[in-house]
């Protein structure tokens, strides 16, 4: 049976782009391939869960349309075009044309014409056709058997509309009436201007009363009052909206079944531009040429002076290198005599690459499978390690002078890893060190960091899967430990051997891009401060959490019963459909409430916030939301994260995941322990030192503002600081010109939410949502915010205007954000580049600055023989358990090295706390 998909080319586009918009994709050569990437996955989906036999996608014109000739203002209001779009366009053409799928344009007409032309006549032959847009004035095309088919948005997955769906989301009686609709409501998207004062519920009683536009404007001599004085002075502009909202369904173009046939596509194409985009996993997933096991192309002499002997193969159809193109020397390293060869040339090497395999991706928890080492290009070792702890221990010892060598340069991929798996067998990993991933990472923040990445940019070479050895990620994959070392030796001896390559290419660019300092004395330093911070974990108070989750689990059931009475109806709470009817249709809190694309209420967290005073069940909402994600997320998932051997949570420490310099934590995320009401204390209540330990927190105070007063170098901001004044009591008593032991409570809390918004870039608008003012207020206080301090105006101006010129921003410590978009025509793109141009540099400034304080406390407790243990950190916060008897020591190292760790006009403070847990202590 045929089924015929018609695809609105900019609409999923633009969509595409708009959903990177915080964190867009951009490519090694600087490329932003956020709509592309986004447009294309869309594209492969409907072609893997739909399979359509016949597919077209539909672009506007390049010039204009009918429209626009009819009416100047068509569209008129929308932004410029991103440049990201108007770049991804060509490309996104040239990968249809290597799916074989046809491109519809037809000049003079939009995508919704040619589309609605093809529908409509695919739907007369009984073709079972679907139109995919977002958009909704593709309702009116609805009909028996062509169908809208909205794309996944969020969570939502696509979704297909019929004419009862149309119907029942517009409330009107045929799939048309959607014309009708548009032509009195309008649509801002399009500028189509409707009548001013109908909105959608004004236009949905017209239309059932009087069926059309046309009907109505005959009859308004049967409308009242306000509306009928609308309707009748606007007559020309409604019959002008809908014949502007009216999709064309008699284009000159004819539906050809035969050239629409869905057809293989070019693979070689497809593959070209897939890795000149660097769509490493579309490759994989979209293109179904097998790989070939490699294998070297001739016998090679190893380093024991014997021959290994290959089978060859061909390379794969690819723009990159295999292992099989290369005159390799990877040998397997399988017996002590070997062994002992091996650690020998290593002690002697300058510098060489080291790689473990693993038994899994915990280094915590994993088992050694083997060792892989490289210290010239092309040639590799590895050495497995078996499953019995004594033996593997005599193996690893072998290279324990190596290893511990301090005069050898080690390098690795994500050397943390390595380093921590091989404390685990008694072995300190000694020397400077070069890992390939953070230097990626210091040089492209945004981008992936991953070796296989890496190895495809810098060297143009295509690495060996891991899934090729141990299958596809998911409950069934294998782990190395089940495959003999003949089936791993090549992969293991590859992973050594492209660091090695990757760290020569890797070096000079940190050195061209004036990044080595940064990378030599803060990322690589900290590598074995986080190491040993893993290692230590955190004990938990289990009793605590079982008792809090019982506390919160009572008082979930009361609130619900709560929200029961107010709503005068059971309904299930958690159920954002049944809390949006509950709050809109029942209890009718605003008159008119904000919706999803599919006619559900919107009740997310942002949008009960601020409803939250319209009525009392809306706060006992939030409030048990609010407690199912502490219990969800914290209280009954910490106890799932303690090691049983250690009794203890390891969490993992991320050092190249944001684009700021700060560090991120997983398993768990602490970053994201809410800490501002008490219910999120109750999380840190239950992370308890050592036995007979304390629990010390130290963190910096308002660290970002005193960045601010340093970069800025505002004089009146410094002095505050300076004077050790609150600085949000100093910045509220120059905005309101009273003196400062005059300010209140209302007027410090307003000057804190300005201090913290403005260097994040807080708009007007943005202010007074935040403090629930009127826009005036709003814009007084960010007025009088600048008036007091002149120079935090100018560097936020400067700072745009140098990211302008450079396309980057720096911290102190010359780490640098790329700003691809600071100079974008689009208004809402570059807003989002204007507000990283001023917040980045602060932003990253403080990660800089607690990652030199933690480095300096790690080696002083080293010198010291400090046996109290840092143990985490969380933005810019440092805890530790403490020894009784170290107590005086500890504070004295941790407070004089934090706020030593970079000299400012306005000083680093750090206060600190003592507790039996971390709550206590903060």
């Amino acid at each position: 049976m045929e089924k015929l998909f018609l695809l609105d080319a900019y609409a999923l586009i633009y969509r595409a782009y708009y959903a990177f918009i915080k964190n867009p994709r951009i490519n090694s050569k600087g490329f932003n391939t956020s709509a592309i990437l986004g447009f294309v996955n869309t594209l492969e989906e409907v072609l893997r869960k739909e399979n359509p036999t016949h597919i077209g996608i539909a672009f506007d014109p390049s010039g204009p349309t009918f429209r626009h000739e009819a009416y100047e203002a068509y569209k008129a209001q929308r932004e410029e075009t991103p440049e990201a779009i108007r770049q991804s366009v060509p490309v996104i053409k040239d990968i249809i044309r290597a799916y074989h799928i046809p491109i519809l344009e037809i000049a003079g007409y939009e995508a919704d014409d040619v589309i609605g032309t093809l529908a409509t006549e695919a739907g007369k032959r009984g073709i079972n056709t679907y139109m995919m847009t977002p958009d909704k004035d593709y309702g009116q095309l609805v009909s028996e058997h062509v169908f809208m088919y909205r794309p996944k948005y969020g969570d939502k997955d696509f979704e297909v509309m019929g004419v009862e769906e149309v119907k029942a989301k517009f409330d009107i009686q045929s799939p048309l009436q959607v014309i009708d609709m548009l032509g009195l409501m309008g649509d801002t998207a399009d500028n189509i201007p409707g009548c001013p004062g109908v909105g959608e519920k004004t236009a949905q009683k017209l239309i059932a009363q009087f069926g059309s536009i046309e009907n109505l404007l005959a009859h308004t001599d049967e409308l009242k009052g306000a509306i009928k004085k609308k309707v009748e002075e606007n007559k020309e502009q409604i019959t002008f909206s809908k014949f502007l909202a009216t999709i064309k369904t008699d284009v000159p173009i004819a539906l050809d079944m035969e050239v629409l046939k869905r057809e293989e596509p070019d693979e070689e194409e497809l593959r070209r531009l897939f890795e000149m985009l660097e769509f490493r996993s579309l490759i994989d997933r979209v293109i179904k040429t097998e790989k070939k096991a490699p294998s070297s192309p001739a016998a090679q002499p190893d380093l024991f002076g014997f021959f290994a002997e290959e089978d060859t193969a061909d390379a794969k159809n690819s723009i990159l290198t295999r292992l099989e193109d290369l005159p390799y020397d990877y040998q397997l390293v399988d017996n002590k005599e070997k062994m002992a060869v091996l650690a020998e040339k290593l002690l002697v090497q300058k510098f060489f690459s080291l790689d473990t395999e693993t038994t899994g991706i915990d280094p915590i928890t994993a088992e050694l499978v083997g060792m892989s080492f490289s210290f010239a290009e092309n040639q590799a070792f590895y050495v497995p390690v078996p499953a019995n702890r004594e033996e593997a221990l005599t193996i690893v010892n072998i290279f324990k002078p190596a290893f511990e060598n301090p005069d050898s340069l080690k390098i690795g991929q994500n050397i943390k890893y390595d380093l921590i798996m091989l404390a685990n067998y008694g072995v300190t990993l000694k020397g400077k060190m070069f890992d390939t991933m953070i230097a990626h990472y210091v040089l492209q923040p945004e981008l992936r960091h991953g070796m296989d990445y890496l190895a495809e940019i810098y060297l143009k070479y295509e690495t060996i899967k891991i899934e090729e050895l141990i299958g596809a990620k998911g409950k069934k994959q294998g782990n190395m430990r089940d495959l003999a070392p003949e089936a791993v030796y090549k992969y293991a001896c590859e992973d050594a051997d492209v660091t090695l390559k990757l760290k020569q290419v890797l070096e000079n660019e940190l050195e061209t891009n004036g990044v080595k300092k940064l990378f030599e004395e803060i990322e690589m330093p900290l590598v074995p401060v986080l190491a040993y911070m893993e290692r230590n974990g955190v004990r938990i108070d289990t009793e605590a959490l079982k008792e809090t989750s019982r506390h919160f689990t009572a008082r979930m059931n009361q609130i619900e019963e709560e929200v029961h009475q107010l709503a005068g109806m059971e309904f299930n709470i958690a159920s954002p459909k049944q809390v949006g009817e509950v709050l809109f249709d029942r209890l009718k809190i605003v008159e008119k409430a904000k919706k999803t694309k599919t006619g559900q209420y919107v009740t997310s967290e942002e949008v009960l916030e601020s409803l939250r005073g319209k009525h009392e069940i809306v706060g006992k909402i939030l409030e048990h939301r609010g407690l199912k994600k502490l219990l969800g997320t914290y209280i009954d998932a910490l106890p799932q994260l303690i090691n049983p051997a250690t009794g203890r949570i390891h969490t993992s420490f991320n050092q190249t995941v944001t684009a700021t310099g700060r560090l991120s934590s997983s398993n768990p995320n602490l970053q994201n322990i809410p800490i501002r009401n008490e219910d999120g204390k109750e999380i840190r209540k239950a992370f308890i030192p050592d036995e007979g330990s304390e629990f010390f927190s130290a963190d910096y105070s308002q660290i970002e503002l005193r960045i601010m007063a340093h970069l800025s170098n505002d004089p009146h901001m410094i002095e505050a600081f300076q004077k050790d004044q609150d600085i949000h009591a100093a910045t509220a008593a120059k905005i309101y010109k009273v003196k400062l032991e005059e300010v209140t409570r209302e007027q410090r809390s307003k000057a804190k939410t300005a201090n913290f918004g403005i260097i994040y870039g807080i708009s007007v608008f943005g202010l007074a949502e935040r403090l629930n003012v009127d826009r005036k207020e709003a814009k007084a206080l960010i007025d009088g915010y600048f008036e007091n301090y002149p120079n935090v105006k100018a560097y936020m101006d400067q700072s745009i205007q140098e990211a302008r010129e450079k396309g980057y921003i720096e911290t102190i410590f010359k780490r640098k954000r790329y700003l691809p978009d600071i100079n974008s025509k689009n208004a809402v793109v570059r807003g989002y580049a204007e507000r990283n141009a001023i917040n980045a540099p602060i932003q990253g400034s403080a990660a800089d600055i607690i990652k030199v304080a933690m480095i300096r406390i790690y080696q002083r407790f080293q010198e010291e023989g400090i046996r109290s243990k840092m143990i985490l950190q969380v933005h810019d916060e440092l805890n530790f358990s403490v020894l009784p008897e170290e107590k005086e020591k500890v504070q004295q190292i941790v407070i004089s090295e934090m706020e030593a760790a970079y000299k400012m006009k306005a000083p680093l403070r750090a206060d600190h706390g003592w507790g039996h847990n971390w709550l206590e202590a903060h």
